[in-house]
């Protein structure tokens, strides 16, 4: 039911807007507007593409979460499809998608009809306490990654009576226990 708006609706709109344009302004400079709209949209979608790109990128590497760049980045990629498909009513919605505060509506309306479960690997929002994957809680300070972090090498000693015949006493590194 909900296909039947874009597919049937959407060019039912687009097409009496045609016709509304083409009687007020003429054939010509309507699609003259068709023409500039597709390409002023394709210029500020890459424009502001590149800096939401460029956001995510940021975030990564601050190791922030870049789930807002990529809604971004995935509302621009939808403006700029809409603003390249004829019609003025597609224009107008890009031209809307393409605006900052306008996107972060979009997204904060569409969040608030989402809901995300924690999953191995994935640290739950404030309040929740962290699980692991099979539900039962992490040890420490809060889930996995926020710990103490050694990085060490190891080797694998078999039992002494297999062992092998051993090097001259060293003194001890400070890193082996006695």
């Amino acid at each position: 039911m909900w296909l039947l708006i874009p597919f049937v609706v959407l060019p039912v709109v687009e097409i009496a807007l045609f016709l509304q344009a083409g009687a007020l302004i003429g054939f010509w400079p309507t699609i003259g507007l068709v023409i500039l709209s597709a390409v002023a949209g394709s210029a500020l979608m890459r424009r502001q593409g590149a800096a939401t790109m460029a956001d995510m990128q940021a975030a990564l590497r601050d190791l922030r979460d870049p789930t807002a760049p990529l809604a971004h980045g995935a509302l621009i990629m939808l403006a700029g499809a809409l603003l390249l498909m004829p019609g003025f009513f597609s224009d107008a919605l890009g031209l809307a998608l393409l605006v900052p505060p306008v996107r972060r509506a979009v997204i904060h309306r569409l969040g608030a009809r989402m809901t995300a479960r924690a999953g191995f690997g994935m640290r739950p929002g404030p309040g929740v306490p962290p699980r692991g994957p099979a539900g039962e809680p992490w040890p420490g300070n809060g889930g996995p990654g926020h710990g103490t972090v050694i990085d060490a090498d190891f080797s694998v000693v078999p039992p002494d009576h297999e062992a092998p015949p051993r090097d001259p006493p060293r003194p001890p590194s400070g890193w082996t226990r006695h």
